[in-house]
């Protein structure tokens, strides 16, 4: 059921959440990318069926969330997966709309905005390449999304999926050169957009003592960089994380903000639904539920867990 929102509940703050929602595939075959697993042919053995319960997964956790105004998304494929989220589901009810840019990733996964137009105007988006042809790197791009509130506040968006930790030193060297990118990105968009909330958040593949942000982000030990980004996901329980690898939970999935003191955080929340979790087997405790654990169909949404910052305009 799609919750009903009172007038103040639905205007008096701007709510954003980012989800890795993991190899949302459609079922064809691009022939430009290594999408073959996930078709009904491919190892994975993708179907109408599988596809069509992750999609409705996952519009089931955006109503658990009470269908954030936006929603950045990691691993999708494409519009169609997009459409068959926004107008196949419940969600046709709301009037979420979606942005989306094919990327250079290999497997043809890109990150991706879903929007209500009730609530945020689009003005303009555009992504910004880092990945590099000469030394057949190819990574996701960095989707850039600026627009309005209902209320007129203007709001800038990061949308990142940094490479993954495959590769070692090299790979560490493309996370900190990318958010070295990142961060003049946000600063830009602070000299361009002075009263604006600038959101950056992604799947970083770091965690928060990791040289990108550490470094490239310039945050050290400190929850504030010297440029006023702020890291928000520092305020989150360490007992918990977005991500789990060899049975320790870790934040690797980030929310960066660049702001004025007009601008307040409210809250930032880690969402663990029990539908999103399972028992982890040979270890105490929980994990996140994926659609798939190797090649074995699990039946899950993903190995990451959602985030939802919510802020504030002051008056």
């Amino acid at each position: 059921m799609i919750p009903m929102l009172s007038q103040s509940q639905e205007f008096s703050t701007f709510n954003a959440a980012w989800w890795n929602v993991e190899n949302l595939f459609d079922l064809r075959d691009d022939p430009k990318t290594n999408d073959d697993d996930f078709t009904p042919q491919g190892e994975m053995h993708w179907t109408r069926r599988k596809m069509d319960a992750k999609v409705q997964g996952i519009y089931k956790t955006l109503t658990m969330m009470d269908l954030p105004d936006v929603v950045g998304l990691g691993e999708v494929e494409n519009k169609f997966v997009l459409r068959e989220l926004c107008q196949s589901t419940p969600l046709v009810q709301v009037p979420y709309r979606y942005v989306h840019y094919d990327s250079p990733d290999r497997r043809g996964i890109d990150v991706a905005l879903i929007y209500r137009t009730d609530r945020f105007t689009v003005t303009d988006s555009r992504t910004v390449n880092v990945s590099d042809s000469a030394e057949n790197f190819y990574t996701r791009d960095i989707l850039v999304v600026e627009g309005v509130t209902t209320n007129g506040d203007s709001v800038c968006l990061l949308l990142n999926h940094w490479p993954s930790k495959r590769g070692g030193e090299e790979a560490d060297a493309r996370r900190l050169e990318i958010a070295r990118t990142v961060r003049r990105l946000m600063l830009d968009l602070r000299e361009q957009h002075p009263e604006a909330a600038i959101i950056a958040m992604g799947d970083m593949n770091s965690t928060d003592d990791e040289s990108a942000l550490a470094e490239g982000m310039g945050f050290g030990a400190d929850t504030v960089n010297p440029e006023g980004i702020r890291l928000l996901t520092r305020r989150l329980p360490s007992d918990w994380g977005s991500h789990k690898y060899q049975g320790q939970w870790r934040y690797i999935d980030h929310v960066f903000l660049l702001a004025n003191e007009t601008w307040e955080v409210k809250k930032l929340k880690l969402h663990k639904f029990d539908h999103l979790l399972t028992e982890e087997s040979g270890r105490p405790g929980v994990r996140p539920k994926r659609t798939y654990q190797g090649p074995r169909y699990e039946g899950g949404l993903s190995d990451h867990l959602p985030l939802l910052l919510r802020l504030a305009r002051k008056e």
